[in-house]
């Protein structure tokens, strides 16, 4: 009789527990960056300082960082253009939403983006003016 006694208070003892265990705050996970999308008919003009990378003015003010994966020669050409062939909605968030094309002259290359990034004011005071868009 005395066991039955015993198992009825442990279970009553982790039903307890459980229950301020389930009561008590959980910790949040890490919220993410939200994106920092743009749309293409507000980027007005592209600069490459490399042939890895481009800087994109949007809205007069904001400029966006491309990292590219293999770029080409051509980006820093003068009389290059830039070309992204829109697919579906003309919103940028994702390195995905650009499909880029260096054209020179007649030649053609694709250009395989890695990442954008919108720069902040100060990351966009630390590029050289022949740099920026």
């Amino acid at each position: 009789m005395k066991a039955r006694y015993l198992i009825a208070a442990a279970a009553v003892l982790g039903l307890a527990g459980a229950a301020s265990a389930a009561d008590a705050p959980t910790a949040k996970p890490a919220e993410k960056p939200a994106a920092s999308c743009f749309l293409s008919r507000n980027w007005s003009g592209w600069r490459s300082p490399d042939e890895n990378t481009i800087y994109l003015r949007v809205n007069l003010k904001d400029i966006y960082r491309v990292d590219l994966s293999g770029g080409s020669s051509l980006l820093t050409w003068p009389d290059s253009h830039l070309v992204n062939v829109e697919r579906g909605t003309d919103e940028i968030c994702a390195p995905i939403d650009l499909q880029l094309t260096v054209a020179q002259d007649g030649v053609r290359e694709p250009l395989f983006v890695k990442a954008i990034t919108k720069l902040s004011p100060e990351q966009i005071a630390a590029i050289p003016k022949k740099f920026l868009p």
